[in-house]
Parts: C-alpha cells; structure tokens; sequence
C-alpha cells in the first residue's frame, strides 16, 4: 500500500489551503525574477498544487512534483488554467531524484507538510542544485491532529487510537517522528540566513470536514481503516458532537511554522 493510496479526492477537497498571509510571507522571502524576467516556483512534494494556487499571484511558473500519479490528476485539475497556459508544469517524481529542464532555475523551492517523508539530506542537495542564485528554500506546515491543542481535536485523535493502535499509522507501517529540528536539515546541508516565523491562522471546521481531513491522511485513510471505516466515521460524529457550536462549526486554531534558508 502507498502512503497516500485512497486520499487523493479526500485531500483536494478537506485538506486546508495555504493562507495569504503565508502565502505574502513566502513571496516576500524569495527573490525577484532572474535576468530573463521570469519568477519561477518549484513545489516539491506538490499533492494537490495548494501550494501552487496561493503562490501563483506572485510567480510567473511552476513545476510541481510529486509521487504519487492519483494526487497529481487532482492537481492537474484543480490547477487546468494555468496547466494549458503552460505556466504551471506537472511532474511525476521524487523528492531526492526531481528533474527540471536545464536552466530552469527557481526563485523559491517549497515544501509544505511533506518534508517529514524525504530523505532530507538528499532533498536539500538536489535543491541546491537548481536554485536561482540567491534562491530561497522553504520548509513550512501548520499541525497536524497529532499535535492536539484543543478538546475536539483530541477526541478525535483519541478515536483513531481507538480503532487503529497507540502507534501513528503510515500507510501499512507506522511513521517515525525525525529526530531533529528541520533548520538543523538545512545547516547540515549547507544552507545558510536560516529564519523561522510563525503565522498563527484560525480556521472553522465542521464535523464532516474533520472526517474528510482524516481520510487524507496516511494515518486514517480508507486503505488503513478497511472495514472498519464506517464504524469510524459514525464514533468521530458521536465523539465531536458535543463540541459543535450553535452553527455546528469547530474552532480550529493553529499555527504556520515557516522556515526559510538559501544556498
């Protein structure tokens, strides 16, 4: 089983987009468009291009790359514009082993909610291989369930131990935290000017969003739950029906950790 199989239409539909003021932030970061006149955008790990569709405003191309052929058909479509304009390229690829035509040189790397999946220092290497000179890499995400900082959000976290085990589930094995800070990757890589913000965002939800957003994950989604999905979707509904408000909405505050750095 792949990672993500079963989540591609769950997470173009319930997974949150990246806010403007991220999006500001990362465009203010980076430098301006090359000699030729073009700002370019390389998005690794791309899903389904929601990094691509807030960074577009401010960049003149892209290339979005990832593994798996399922996210990348959602992408393609939420992305089509700009696809058949030829400003926004998809690429089925790798982290560690992308390839970009010669001399395509961004003006920013992104990743978002990804990098924990990479063989970092591989990843980093091959970004510095292509980076416009000056170019910036940033490595942001806000938290995930697992970083549970409100009651709904743990009771919901409490429910897919219940149905799956105490162990973060990853597909068909369990995922392994990295053992050290991500701007620790970036010095180690020889990355330098590193800086982190953060961007605090409030977001409402409601109770089938939450299911939706679980189903995205390679921790809860219908490939791991098998038949049991069901009976899980049903306990999360009975389990975050107490923390609805009066417009059965769920507050949901969290916060963006941006890391910026260039080669």
């Amino acid at each position: 089983m792949s990672l993500f199989a079963s989540t591609a239409e769950f997470y173009g539909a319930y997974r949150s987009d990246v806010p403007p003021v991220v999006a500001h932030r990362l465009a203010e970061a980076a430098p301006s468009a090359g000699p030729d006149g073009v700002r370019r955008l390389l998005d690794v790990g791309t899903g389904t291009g929601f990094v691509i569709a807030a960074l577009a405003p401010h960049f003149d191309e892209a290339i979005g790359v990832d593994p798996d052929p399922d996210l990348l058909a959602v992408a393609s479509r939420a992305l089509a514009p700009q696809v058949a304009q030829h400003e926004v390229t998809l690429v089925h690829g790798t982290a560690e082993d992308f390839t970009v035509p010669p001399d395509w040189r961004p003006q920013l790397v992104t990743v978002c909610r990804a990098f924990h999946w990479f063989d970092r220092a591989r990843f980093l290497a091959r970004a510095g291989d292509v980076l416009a000179p000056g170019g910036v890499v940033a490595i942001f995400g806000d938290r995930s369930v697992w970083a549970a900082n409100a009651p709904w959000k743990t009771t919901a976290l409490d429910t897919v131990r219940e149905f799956l085990g105490a162990e973060r589930r990853a597909g068909d094995g369990t995922y392994q935290a990295p053992s050290r800070d991500y701007a620790d990757d970036l010095v180690a890589a020889g990355y330098v000017g590193v800086q982190r913000q953060s961007v605090p965002v409030r977001r409402t939800r409601t109770v089938e969003s939450v299911i939706g957003y679980l189903h995205s994950t390679s921790f809860a989604s219908l490939a791991v739950l098998g038949d049991r999905a069901s009976a899980f979707d049903r306990r999360i509904a009975e389990q975050l029906a107490p923390f609805v408000d009066a417009d059965g909405l769920l507050v949901d505050d969290n916060e963006f950790d941006i890391l910026t750095a260039h080669r």
